[in-house]
């Protein structure tokens, strides 16, 4: 190592920098997460010079965004995600399991914006002709789509800054590297500094990036969490790898709405924008059968109606066992203790499974209710009723609270024909107009709203 060289350990889940080696990392708490990197030793900040660079302020009120456009990619589920379209000097980063579409769907822009647009498609870990294949299927043929296969990304900035395209993307982030950091490429300081250093090119010449970085095992994205402060954009694929759906989902959005999805179905042509997310859910669904309800949750701006089955058998073993998919293990053992204590309705020899029909996350806690019936379904074995919609948050005490924008929920509920709803009592007087087709059910206990299943 030479004597202007040292080596910092660097947790790969927070990015916190500690001069030894660590078992846990005092930043988030996370166990065997700090690796070794080697970085170079720069100038003490006591010798450090001003420069004679000269800089300016100007005043907020003169700054001016009539110059403000967004790049609209016709793509009208992305679009939505991205609040209107793509921001000109953004930097998105795109994230998702292998092989759940990231690369298709970034051709897919080049497809909608080749017409209009010079596109850059900077590929690291396929060859030029692996993507003239995938482009060829999915339809890109024009000249302004240029493939550059490199992994230095200082020769690529230089690249960009000479031809200033439209549009950059880069396939991906952990595959490029800049050689004056001796560590290898996809290591936490190298994803750090060329995300910074395509920052700084994407803004300085005004040319929005589009970013693909990797997953680790537990899902999240890898990297350091400073390169999800560093981008603009932070867009998450979601979905199983055996089902078609796939689900786009904004963790972060500078320029829209946070927590905004885009349903897509992924074919043989490449993905597919599902425009009615909530017919798309639940289709198949299965009558006079228990365990089922459906909910009605908002997603960014869009309320949809997704299917919550519970299923209650008896336990062969000492401890009953507690399976969720699609909604938080937590919450469904609150439910569980509600349900025991204020209900009367015990688990403790039952196993409980809860799933969310065609890879939904139910985070919102609007759908408690709806677990909840589906669960007393279960276990009662009576079916609810398939025209019947059900929303609202439980409290530890059994009481329903009120949830926000009912009036949304309970439209998107009579459009798709359902003819009943159970909500929280409280919720009725934030509806305005109701439709002459759907009956309003308003209870205020979990006690009252399982009465309704008989």
């Amino acid at each position: 190592m030479s004597p202007k060289a040292k080596s910092i350990y660097i947790c790969t889940e927070c990015g916190y920098e500690s001069p030894k080696w660590l078992g846990r990392c005092t930043g988030c708490g996370a166990w065997n997460t700090m690796i070794e990197e080697v970085v170079s030793t720069g100038k003490s900040v006591s010798n450090i010079s001003y420069s004679n660079k000269s800089v300016a302020a100007k005043p907020l009120s003169q700054i001016s965004t009539e110059d403000e456009e967004r790049l609209v990619t016709g793509i009208a589920e992305l679009d939505r995600v991205l609040g209107g379209g793509i921001v000109k000097g953004s930097i998105v980063l795109l994230s998702g399991d292998p092989g759940i579409g990231k690369s298709t769907i970034l051709l897919q822009i080049c497809n909608a914006l080749q017409k209009k647009l010079k596109i850059l498609y900077v590929s690291g870990e396929e060859s030029a002709m692996q993507i003239r294949m995938r482009a060829q299927r999915l339809g890109v043929v024009s000249d302004n789509v240029s493939v550059l296969t490199e992994t230095d990304l200082l020769a690529v900035c230089e690249y960009i800054n000479s031809v200033k395209p439209d549009l950059v993307m880069i396939d991906s982030i952990q595959t490029m590297q800049l050689s004056e950091i001796s560590s290898s490429a996809g290591s936490i300081v190298q994803t750090r500094e060329c995300t910074n250093l395509l920052l700084k090119t994407g803004k300085s010449l005004n040319i929005p990036v589009f970013i693909v970085g990797h997953v680790n095992k537990g899902g999240e994205i890898a990297g350091p969490k400073v390169m999800e402060h560093i981008v603009d954009t932070v867009l998450y694929f979601e979905g199983e790898r055996n089902q078609s759906y796939r689900i786009l989902r904004g963790i972060k959005n500078r320029f829209g709405s946070t927590n905004e999805i885009g349903v897509f179905e992924m074919t043989e042509t490449g993905l597919i924008e599902v425009e009615n997310p909530s017919a798309m859910l639940l289709s198949g669904r299965m009558s006079n059968v228990s365990g089922g309800c459906i909910t009605c949750v908002i997603e960014g701006t869009r309320p949809i109606l997704a299917e919550v089955q519970g299923l209650v058998t008896p336990s062969g073993f000492g401890n009953a066992r507690r399976t969720a998919t699609g909604f938080d293990y937590n919450r469904l053992t609150l439910l569980l203790a509600v349900l025991e204590k204020r209900v009367g309705m015990y688990f403790s020899n039952s196993d409980t499974y809860v799933n969310i029909v065609g890879g939904m996350k139910l985070d919102e806690p609007a759908a408690d209710l709806a677990v909840a019936m589906a669960l007393v379904s279960g276990f009662k074995d009576i079916a609810i009723d398939e025209n019947l919609i059900a929303f609202g948050e439980i409290g530890l005490s059994g009481e329903l609270r009120s949830v926000p924008r009912a009036q949304s929920r309970i439209n998107e509920a009579a459009r798709l024909g359902f003819t009943k709803c159970l909500l929280p009592k409280s919720c009725i007087k934030q509806i305005s107009a109701c439709p002459d087709s759907l009956e309003l059910i308003g209870v205020t206990s979990l006690r009252q709203a399982i009465s309704v299943i008989k």
